[in-house]
C-alpha cells in the first residue's frame, strides 16, 4: 500500500506562529505578575457600542442569509470609496473597490490574480509571515528586499530594482509595517511605484494599519493621483483594527476596475463572497466612528510612548523601529536565537512576544512586540521584567 501524502507546498510550511507562542506563555506561572500578550496584532480594547449595535442589526436580517455580491455589498463598496477617495483627494468609485473576508484573504486574492505558480514577488525582509506562506503554499517565488536597521528598516530601493530587474512581477510592502512599525515616507512609496512601473510590475500597498498613523501625518501617499495607477498600484486594507471587529473577517482592495474584474474570479472560487451583516454595519460605521476611531489613534499613540519611555531605560536593549501596531526590539542575547529569547520571556517573565526569525533572513537579533495589544500600565511593567 501506498499512503497518500498531502500538498508538500502546504505540507513543508511551519505551523502557524500565534499559537505556538502561546503554547510557550501557558508554562508561566505568574512570578513576575499578569502576563503581558504581545503577541498578536490585535486592538487591546473593546469595539464600540455603536459598532456591536450595528452588527447586532444588519445580523438579524433575514436577507443577510444568502449570498450577496461577489466584489462586496453595493453600500460599503461606495462608502469606503468615498471614505478613501477623501483621505487621498483621488477620483475613485465603488467600481475601485473589492471586499474581502479580511485583509489576508485581500492579499491572496491579489496573488493569485497577478501571479502564477513558477513566477515571482518581492518581499521585504523583513516581512509579514502570512505574505511569504501564502507564496510559497501557492508555488510562488520570493525574493527578497532588504532593509537597512540602519534607516529604520526602511526598504533600499537599490535592493528592491534588483528583484524586479531579475523578473518579478509584484512587490509587495505594508506600511506601517508589520513587524517592524516602520512608517515609508511618501518620497520612497514614490520612488517603488517608478521602479513598479518602469519593470512592469506591480505594487501591493498592504495599508492595515493606515489608520494609525500620527494625527499630524497627512495623506499616506499621493499613488492614487498617479495618471494611469490603475495599471500599477493595488491597494490593501483591513477593517479588523480601527473597527475592532477582527472575528468578522472584513478587508478591502482598492484597484483598477479591470483588476477588481479579475479578483472577482478569484473570490468567486475562494469564498463567493465576503460576511454580508459586516459589511453592512461597517458601511454605517465609517462615517458615524470617525471621532471614535481617532481617539482610538490617540490611544495606541500613548501605548507607541510608553514603550519608547520603558526601553529608554534599558539600556542593553534598542528599538529598531516602531510606528502604528509595533516595534521590533533588538535584544541583548547575542548568543542566542530570537526563538530561544521569546519563548524564555514567555515561559520566566510572562511576556509574550514573536521571534524576529520568523519574518525573515538575518532577524535572530529582534523581536516583535505587538504593543497596541496592551494598555499603558502593562506596557510599564515591562521595565523591571526586562532588567
Amino acid at each position: 500500500m501506498i499512503a497518500a501524502k498531502p500538498n508538500l507546498l502546504v505540507s513543508r510550511l511551519s505551523a502557524p506562529p500565534i499559537p505556538s507562542v502561546i503554547a510557550w506563555s501557558r508554562e508561566y506561572r505568574g512570578s513576575k505578575g499578569p502576563l503581558i500578550d504581545l503577541s498578536q496584532a490585535v486592538p487591546g480594547y473593546p469595539a464600540s457600542p455603536e459598532m456591536l449595535r450595528l452588527l447586532g442589526e444588519a445580523a438579524g436580517q433575514q436577507t443577510m442569509t444568502g449570498y450577496g455580491p461577489i466584489e462586496g455589498e453595493p453600500l460599503l463598496r461606495k462608502a469606503y470609496a468615498e471614505h478613501i477617495a477623501a483621505l487621498y483627494g483621488a477620483d475613485l468609485s465603488a467600481g475601485n473597490i473589492h471586499i474581502t473576508a479580511g485583509c489576508n484573504q485581500a492579499f491572496m486574492c491579489a496573488a493569485i490574480a497577478l501571479a502564477g505558480a513558477g513566477d515571482t514577488v518581492a518581499l521585504t525582509n523583513p516581512f509579514y509571515f502570512n505574505h511569504d506562506t501564502t507564496l510559497s503554499m501557492l508555488g510562488i517565488g520570493r525574493r527578497l528586499v532588504e532593509c537597512d536597521p540602519a534607516s529604520g528598516f526602511l526598504p533600499d530601493p537599490s535592493s528592491a530594482e534588483a528583484a524586479l530587474a531579475a523578473g518579478a512581477k509584484v512587490l509587495a510592502v505594508v506600511t506601517p509595517n508589520n513587524p517592524t512599525g516602520a512608517v515609508y515616507p511618501l518620497s520612497l512609496l514614490h520612488e517603488l511605484f517608478v521602479l513598479c512601473r518602469k519593470y512592469g510590475a506591480w505594487l501591493i500597498l498592504d495599508e492595515t494599519y493606515r489608520d494609525f498613523l500620527d494625527e499630524d501625518y497627512g495623506r499616506p501617499h499621493s499613488l492614487l493621483s498617479e495618471p494611469g495607477w490603475e495599471d500599477t498600484v493595488v491597494l490593501l486594507y483591513s477593517f479588523s483594527k480601527s473597527f475592532c471587529i477582527p472575528g468578522h473577517r472584513l478587508g478591502a482592495i482598492t484597484a483598477g476596475p479591470k483588476l477588481v474584474a479579475e479578483i472577482a474570479k478569484v473570490m468567486d472560487n475562494m469564498q463567493i463572497c465576503a460576511p454580508r451583516s459586516a459589511q453592512i454595519a461597517v458601511a454605517s460605521a465609517i462615517p458615524a466612528l470617525a471621532d471614535w476611531r481617532a481617539g482610538n489613534r490617540l490611544e495606541i499613540e500613548r501605548r507607541a510612548d510608553a514603550l519608547k519611555q520603558v526601553f529608554s531605560n534599558l539600556g542593553d536593549w534598542q528599538i529598531g523601529a516602531i510606528g502604528a501596531y509595533f516595534a521590533f526590539v533588538r535584544h541583548p542575547f547575542p548568543d542566542r536565537s530570537s526563538s530561544e529569547v521569546a519563548e524564555r520571556l514567555a515561559r520566566e517573565t510572562g511576556i509574550v512576544c514573536l521571534p524576529g526569525a520568523y519574518f525573515g533572513e538575518g532577524q535572530e537579533h529582534y523581536l516583535r512586540l505587538a504593543f497596541a495589544n496592551a494598555d499603558v500600565a502593562s506596557i510599564g511593567l515591562l521595565s523591571e521584567r526586562l532588567r
